[in-house]
């Protein structure tokens, strides 16, 4: 059993993942069984059980798939160029993804948070600190070429920026777009030569 096995590594592996996300989403983390997940995923609870361990290794996966699509998603976005405002609301938006979206509209969307915080709290970190790592190469190179203008060192520029989108992320789903929108304009505009 592969704790941290992501959703691409193989189709039953993406269905679990799939099935799972969808309950959490539905019936809340604490609600939902690996008997839903094993349903969910069309098969049965011991075929689930030689993929995953249990209802938090499923969780802990989820989000080590969530950041890996988000570290990928943003450095693509940012790679695009456009002014930094551009650069930085495509940037954003890609973080967010899809997953983002029906959990902050889910009832079960602030357990969720708590519960994968708690859970998975090391895979976070790890995954936050890439995201930083990826915005403040792009800060960097920005810099160097005369795109962009900092007012402090990249990585610390970075860090805010993560910290800024997480201490925004809130339901419902479009305020948390909105913010993400005027975060991007703020700090784009900022940013400009």
């Amino acid at each position: 059993m592969n704790e941290a096995r992501t959703d691409t590594d193989d189709p039953k592996a993406a269905a679990i993942l799939d099935a799972a996300f969808r309950s959490f989403a539905a019936y809340g983390f604490r609600r939902t069984s690996m008997e839903d997940i094993a349903r969910g995923a069309g098969m049965s609870r011991p075929a689930l059980y030689l993929h995953f361990a249990n209802k938090e290794a499923i969780l802990r996966a989820l989000v080590s798939a969530h950041h890996d699509r988000a570290v990928a998603g943003v450095s693509a976005a940012l790679a695009q160029g456009g002014t930094p405002e551009e650069a930085l609301t495509r940037a954003f938006l890609t973080q967010t993804g899809e997953r983002v979206e029906t959990m902050l509209n889910s009832p079960h969307g602030p357990e969720l948070l708590e519960t994968s915080g708690v859970v998975s709290a090391d895979i976070s970190r790890e995954g936050v600190a890439r995201m930083v790592a990826v915005y403040a190469d792009w800060l960097e190179a920005g810099e160097t070429d005369g795109s962009l203008r900092l007012a402090a060192p990249a990585r610390l520029v970075a860090e805010t920026i993560v910290g800024a989108l997480q201490g925004i992320k809130a339901p419902p789903y479009d305020g948390y777009v909105a913010r993400i929108r005027a975060l991007a304009q703020v700090i784009g505009r900022g940013l400009a030569p």
